[in-house]
C-alpha cells in the first residue's frame, strides 16, 4: 500500500461523507436562515421556534434524499470491495 493509495482512499471517503451530509446540512441552513429572518422581523425570540422547523425540514430532506444516499453508499462500498486486491499488494 503506497502513500498515494492511502491518500486517495481518504479523499474518496471524505468526498462521500460530504456528499451524504450535504442535503441535510443545506436544508437546515436555509430553514435556519428563514427562521432567523422571521424572528428578526417579528422580534419573537422564542428558542424553541428555531429547533422544530429545522428538525422537521431535516427529517423531510432525509426521507427525500435517502434513496440517493443509499445508492451512493452502495456504489462506494462496491468500488471499495472490488479494489481490495489492489490494496493488499
Amino acid at each position: 500500500m503506497t502513500v498515494d493509495l492511502v491518500i486517495g482512499l481518504a479523499a474518496e471517503a471524505i468526498k462521500v461523507t460530504l456528499l451524504l451530509a450535504a442535503p441535510m446540512l443545506s436544508v437546515g441552513l436555509v430553514i435556519g436562515l428563514i427562521v432567523s429572518i422571521f424572528q428578526a422581523v417579528t422580534q419573537i425570540q422564542e428558542m424553541t421556534l428555531t429547533f422544530v422547523p429545522k428538525i422537521v425540514a431535516v427529517m423531510v430532506s432525509l426521507i427525500i434524499a435517502l434513496p440517493w444516499m443509499i445508492n451512493l453508499m452502495i456504489t462506494y462500498t462496491q468500488k471499495l470491495f472490488q479494489t481490495i486486491p489492489m490494496y493488499i499488494r
